[in-house]
């Protein structure tokens, strides 16, 4: 028979100096999400997708040694056997049913029976085999050594399949010599005929003796197929000539010829109707019956003889012709699905070949077989030489396949107990930190820690949700405690906002030139001895006190600029009382500063074009270009008073100013 058929969302807290401080965050509460590889390990990962329960059946009872072998003629045309008559029977039942059709059918009718009961059998015991195995590893582990129990149903099954194979066996031995007796006895009935034909009996006798052989020749099996032909025309001539030569009256003889006519025009008529039966091959059986009546059925009238013969051997003809192309499609079927399943074998390789590293690509490649093999089950048998062979290369590829992924998933498993101990260890080292009161410190340490636990690969679900849990509760621990902490100097950070707030106002309103630069170091101190404010706040109030101390500066740059610029004056009211030669003297001097001024000016602005091209530059840039707007500045000044000159040589001493 053909063996076809969680991510860890963790907080990270902003921390700076202390006016950051009271920036306080807790532990997310966002629960990890471990891989659930658990469950995927708990599948047998050696089981195929598709269930091919039927052929491995049949290929454990081919190993248990019960292959039956071709089929002969008399098997081919037994009854087919209904398997849903065999679903839901125990093994025991199957046996049972197994040993009444031994006691009570032909050996040459069992065939498909006893395929049907194996293939059924198999499938429970395999299911059973399969169970203890699994126990067996779950007690002992995975890899231990696992022989199955003595089934005493199997023994028993394999001791009546020995009683069938043999009685088999010796039936095929003997059916040709069975063959050559039928011939035999046959050929003595056409004897026995010829002799009625001389026979001195009365008629009622003759008749009597005739229909006796009618039936003995109707009783009598097979014989060689090469006799059958000539067999049959011998026989058939000299029932003709019984009826032709007998003395027997015409009455009687035409009542047996309208008999016969009317059995052979049923004949045809059945032959006719199986043109349109729906299975091609159970019309083909149910026409050898009716050859084999046709046979045994006498002769008729010679004017009905002929058409008679030409109309039932037309329809058989119809029959036999749908019944080759039938066969020799089924042939180019088998042959295509051949290709088809060498080409999913191919596959089924190509996926086996290929190096998965992650659960992603493993799952994947999963899928992928999976609808190969549900492929496969809708395609059907192979030629017969070729069925077996092609399916067991594409279960050794599914095999080969699985029992990478189970490597895969050992290896999985063995990660996944590492990361359990790794976070173990966070979980120990949160925990130390848990009472800490160096808050600052301990945050910078539980956020690393968080980081680190994002980084470790998922454990089992097993002991995924506890650890998690032993790790959050040492983290909110922690940043509770740092949340009431800071709590109780919130209210002082406010009135620490309004002090500066008030600094700063106070500062717009100062007289700075009255002041001074001391005026402007005292606001600093004071500034500085106000406490933290709240972390909301601090950039905006801090850019406030900034603008305010920018101004300040402004107002006293400016105030410096005119002090020097009235000195410079004094000193002009002094040069021109002494000599013309002094005025000259001091604007070359002043007019060649410019000029060298404008020359430095020129070379900064052009190394910084030089800086920009190198890494880590900024400083360097901020650095020159300080320097540039201070010697602008300076420039600006040393123009003015050379300006100065030139208007006070003009009016005679009289600035215009």
């Amino acid at each position: 028979m053909s063996t076809e058929n969680s991510i860890l969302s963790a907080p990270v807290e902003p921390i700076g100096d202390a006016d950051n401080a009271q920036n306080v965050t807790t532990v997310d509460s966002a629960v990890e999400c471990a891989a659930e590889v658990d469950e995927q390990m708990s599948v047998e990962a050696d089981q195929m997708a598709a269930d091919f329960s039927e052929e491995d059946a049949a290929l454990d009872a081919e190993k248990a040694g019960l292959a039956i072998g071709e089929e002969t003629a008399e098997e081919l045309s037994a009854a087919d056997v209904d398997k849903n008559d065999l679903s839901g029977k125990s093994k025991q039942e199957l046996v049972d049913m197994f040993e009444s059709l031994l006691e009570t059918e032909p050996v040459q009718t069992l065939r498909k029976s006893v395929e049907a009961i194996k293939i059924a059998f198999y499938k429970l015991h395999r299911a059973e085999v399969d169970a203890a195995r699994r126990e067996a590893e779950a007690v002992a582990g995975e890899g231990a050594e696992f022989v199955p129990q003595v089934d005493a149903l199997e023994v028993k099954l394999k001791d009546l399949f020995k009683q069938y194979r043999q009685r088999r066996d010796e039936y095929i031995a003997n059916l040709d010599s069975i063959k050559e007796e039928n011939l035999k006895i046959k050929l003595e009935i056409i004897e026995e005929l010829k002799e009625l034909v001389n026979s001195d009996e009365t008629l009622n006798n003759t008749f009597a003796k005739f229909r006796e052989l009618q039936q003995r020749w109707k009783e009598t099996g097979l014989v060689p197929q090469q006799k059958v032909k000539d067999l049959w025309e011998t026989y058939n001539l000299h029932v003709e000539n019984f009826y032709n030569f007998i003395k027997i009256n015409k009455e009687l003889r035409d009542l047996d010829l309208k008999k016969n006519y009317e059995q052979k025009m049923q004949l045809c008529e059945q032959a006719e109707a199986l043109i349109t039966e729906p299975s091609i091959v159970e019309a083909f059986h149910k026409l050898q019956k009716l050859h084999d009546e046709w046979r045994e059925t006498g002769p008729v009238a010679n004017e009905y003889k002929e058409a008679l013969w030409e109309r039932f051997k037309a329809a058989s003809s119809r029959i036999n012709k749908q019944h080759q192309e039938y066969f020799d499609s089924i042939k180019q079927e088998q042959l295509k699905n051949l290709e088809l399943k060498s080409e999913l074998c191919s596959k089924t390789e190509a996926l086996v070949d290929q190096p998965y590293s992650s659960r992603k690509e493993w799952n994947k490649a999963s899928e992928r077989l999976i609808e190969i093999q549900k492929i496969w089950r809708t395609i059907g048998f192979a030629p017969k030489k070729d069925n077996t062979r092609i399916y067991e290369r594409f279960r050794a590829a599914c095999d080969r396949f699985f029992e990478s992924k189970r490597k895969f998933y050992e290896g999985v498993k063995d990660e996944m107990e590492h990361n359990l101990q790794l976070k173990q260890e966070i979980c120990e080292a949160a925990e130390a930190l848990k009472n800490s009161e160096d808050w600052k410190h301990a945050t910078e340490e539980l956020i690393a820690l968080q980081a680190k636990w994002k980084q470790v690969g998922t454990v089992s679900r097993r002991y995924s949700d506890q650890v998690w849990k032993r790790f959050r509760a040492a983290c909110d621990s922690f940043f509770e405690r740092k949340a009431q902490h800071f709590a109780s100097i919130e209210s002082e950070h406010e009135a620490n906002l309004e002090k500066k707030l008030a600094l700063i106002e106070e500062m717009h309103a100062a007289d700075i030139k009255a002041g001074g630069y001391d005026l402007i170091k005292s606001f600093q101190r004071r500034w500085s001895e106000i406490g933290y404010v709240p972390i909301k706040q601090k950039d905006a109030v801090q850019k406030k006190y900034k603008e305010a101390v920018d101004a300040m500066f402004g107002v006293l740059r400016g105030s410096e600029r005119d002090r020097s610029m009235n000195r410079f004056k004094e000193r002009l009211q002094g040069m021109k009382s002494q000599s013309d030669k002094r005025l000259r003297s001091e604007r070359e001097r002043l007019y060649n500063k410019v000029r060298q001024m404008e020359q430095d000016i020129a070379l900064l602005e052009n190394n910084i074009g030089f800086f920009s091209k190198s890494k880590n530059a900024d400083a360097m840039i901020a650095e020159i270009n300080d320097k540039i707007a201070k010697a602008k500045q300076e420039l600006q000044l040393t123009i003015e008073k050379v300006h100065l000159i030139d208007n006070y040589n003009a009016d005679g001493g009289n600035d215009k100013e």
